[in-house]
C-alpha cells in the first residue's frame, strides 16, 4: 500500500510538486522561478484537496534539498519545514541533481546507459552544479552515489571528463555548455521529461529506506556560498570573455 507522501522542489526554474496516498499518484510541474514563493503553497493545497486528503494525514514531507538556485533551495525548504512543524511531519531531504537522474532514467525507457551517469546543471557564472550516480539492479534499485554534488567551474569539469569521459550525461548543462564541455559520446537527456514524478519516486524509496528527518534537522545543500558578483567582477569577466 502506498504511503501518503508530499513532495515539493523548487530548486530549479521548473515547480515540481506530487503526491501519493493509498488511492493514487498525483504530479504537477509548472514554470517556477521568481514565482516559485506564491506558486508553492496553492499548488501543494491543489494537490491534497485533488486526493482528497488533508495535511494531518501526510505521513512524510518530500523537499528538494539542492543543489540549485539560492532561493529556490530557501523557499522548498522553508515550506517543508513550516509544514512539518505545524503538522508535526517527518521531511525527506532529496538530492535535486538525483531527480535529474531518476528522470533520465523513465526517459531511456530500460536503456542500460542510464544506470550510470553524470547529471550536469547549469548553475550560471559560467559554472555547473554536477555529480555522479549509479543505479542498483532491482528489485531494491536505488541510485549510490560516485562523485559527490559539487560546484565546478566549467574548464575543472571539462578536465575531469577528459580523464574519463562519461557514458551518459542529464541535465541543463548538456545544452547550456554543448560547445564547451568534452560530451563526446555520451548518451545525452538535456530536459526533463516528468521532474515531479522522478521527484516522487525518490520521495517513496527515502520512505522505505527509513530516511525521515526532524523539522528541526532540515537544511538546503548550498554549494555556492557567493550568489552574486560585484559590477567589476562582471565587467572584468566580461572581458575575459572578449579577449578569449
Amino acid at each position: 500500500m502506498l504511503p501518503c507522501l508530499l513532495a515539493l522542489d523548487t530548486s530549479t526554474d521548473a515547480l515540481a510538486a506530487a503526491l501519493c496516498t493509498p488511492a493514487g499518484r498525483w504530479h504537477l510541474n509548472e514554470v517556477g522561478g521568481a514565482q516559485a514563493s506564491a506558486r508553492l503553497i496553492p499548488a501543494l493545497m491543489g494537490l491534497l484537496q485533488t486526493a482528497g486528503i488533508g495535511w494531518p494525514q501526510l505521513q512524510a514531507i518530500a523537499y528538494g534539498q539542492g543543489p540549485g538556485a539560492f532561493t529556490g533551495l530557501r523557499t522548498a525548504c522553508a515550506v517543508a519545514q513550516g509544514l512539518a512543524f505545524a503538522h508535526g511531519t517527518p521531511l525527506l531531504p532529496i538530492d535535486s541533481l538525483q531527480i535529474v537522474a531518476e528522470d533520465a532514467h523513465a526517459q531511456a525507457a530500460g536503456n542500460p546507459a542510464a544506470d550510470t551517469l553524470w547529471v550536469a546543471m547549469d548553475a550560471r557564472m559560467d559554472e555547473v552544479y554536477a555529480a555522479a550516480y549509479r543505479r542498483t539492479a532491482e528489485p531494491a534499485a536505488e541510485w549510490q552515489v560516485t562523485e559527490a554534488p559539487r560546484l565546478w567551474t566549467w574548464p575543472a569539469l571539462a578536465d575531469a571528463w577528459v580523464a574519463k569521459p562519461p557514458a551518459a550525461v542529464a541535465g541543463s548543462a548538456c545544452t547550456a555548455f554543448a560547445e564547451r564541455l568534452p560530451f563526446g559520446t555520451a548518451q545525452r537527456w538535456p530536459e526533463a521529461n516528468n521532474r515531479a514524478a522522478a521527484l516522487l519516486r525518490l520521495a517513496e524509496a527515502a520512505w522505505q529506506h527509513g530516511r525521515g528527518i526532524r523539522a528541526a534537522d532540515a537544511l538546503p545543500l548550498y554549494l555556492r556560498d557567493k550568489v552574486a558578483q560585484t559590477t567589476a567582477e562582471r565587467l572584468l569577466a566580461k572581458a575575459a570573455a572578449a579577449s578569449a
